[in-house]
């Protein structure tokens, strides 16, 4: 019988794949190497191999992870939602805060997981690709709720993916302790979507 991993080692794993995340943001996922990775680290490649056997299982498990990560922010939302008694609307807005929060303290995630999920093997790309149109879908529902009269089969998919423009690139020009906070755009968004789209 296998021996259980420790809480140790999850905790590395979790360490590697932060450094990695970096590392793929700041050179890019084909430049960066596992030696890059193991060096921003401050460990040898022999010991990086302990917990990772390639740089694919690497951006794999990290997007893996992050996907699941973006799941359940939409269904501690929807929990959230409930217990809390909001309405549509209010759902919708607390689920916008929810993932420019997440935003904010996953920048290297999420550049990877919009740039280097191409490199993953079909199996893999696949699910991931699965997941983030699952995220996709359940944003659909949240719009759907909060403006019906706004959405239609012609439109949802255009107007998803208008809050998804909105608020997936902020990596590139949104800084935490500059004149704009993530908290304060989330507001910003919140403000456009009840202008743009409530009757």
């Amino acid at each position: 019988m296998a021996r259980p991993r420790s809480s140790q080692h999850e905790l590395r794993r979790e360490q590697i794949l932060e450094i990695a995340a970096q590392c793929f943001a700041d050179r890019s996922y084909p430049a960066a190497s596992m030696n890059d990775i193991a060096a921003a680290g401050g460990t040898s490649k022999a010991r990086l191999y302990h917990y990772y056997d390639s740089k694919e299982a690497i951006l794999f498990d990290l997007l893996d992870r992050y996907t699941q990560r973006l799941l359940a922010i939409i269904g501690e939302a929807e929990a959230t939602a409930q217990r809390r008694d909001l309405d549509e609307r209010e759902a919708l807005h607390e689920l916008i805060r929810s993932f420019l929060q997440e935003y904010q303290n996953s920048a290297t995630r999420h550049v990877a997981l919009l740039h280097d999920t191409k490199f993953l093997g079909d199996e893999q790309r696949d699910l991931i690709l699965n997941r983030q149109r699952d995220v996709v879908s359940a944003v659909t529902r949240f719009i759907k709720r909060a403006y019906p009269g706004r959405l239609t089969a012609g439109n949802q998919t255009a107007l998803t993916m208008m809050l998804f423009g909105m608020i997936n690139w902020t990596f590139t020009w949104l800084r935490p302790g500059g004149p704009l906070s993530y908290a304060a755009f989330a507001e910003e968004v919140i403000a456009v979507l009840e202008r743009g789209l409530a009757q």
